[in-house]
């Protein structure tokens, strides 16, 4: 198998934990939500416009998605401090609890499928991860200062 097989391979099983998570936990709620409180988790404060762009939806989607989370006291909105004339979005102690909590109930509803790992298959999961996330973050830090 080449490296670009194995890399096909693992955003392939990626996708289908996804939807096997999403199948497993009966959860309604738009992945979209999810993935725009670990954005704003992960960088914090954000303009609707970059958090749109990280979240690769359109901004008009993404004003609409903020609107709906802000009712429901999940994100707030505040005036931007470099420049007033925009506005940025952050993730309310609500907003972060309801992603931890969603996090847990996926690990739950998905720890079954793992019972029959080896010590092995446990340490090779766990240091896929960190690479995964070493180079991963190393990636959005090079596309980030480029910007």
């Amino acid at each position: 198998m080449t490296h670009d097989q194995d890399i096909e391979t693992l955003i392939v099983a990626a996708h289908t934990l996804t939807r096997l998570a999403a199948l497993e936990t009966a959860n309604d709620t738009p992945a979209a939500q999810w993935r725009t409180l670990t954005i704003l988790r992960d960088h914090g404060p954000l303009r609707v416009g970059e958090l749109a762009r990280l979240s690769r939806v359109t901004q008009p989607g993404m004003t609409r998605l903020v609107g709906q989370m802000v009712e429901q006291g999940l994100l707030t909105r505040a005036t931007d401090a470099a420049d007033s004339r925009a506005t940025v979005v952050e993730a309310t102690p609500l907003g972060i609890e309801a992603l931890q909590t969603w996090l847990l109930h996926l690990t739950s509803a998905l720890a079954p499928r793992f019972e029959d790992l080896t010590e092995s298959e446990w340490d090779a999961l766990r240091t896929t991860a960190q690479v995964l996330t070493r180079n991963l973050d190393r990636a959005t830090a090079a596309t980030e200062a480029a910007r």
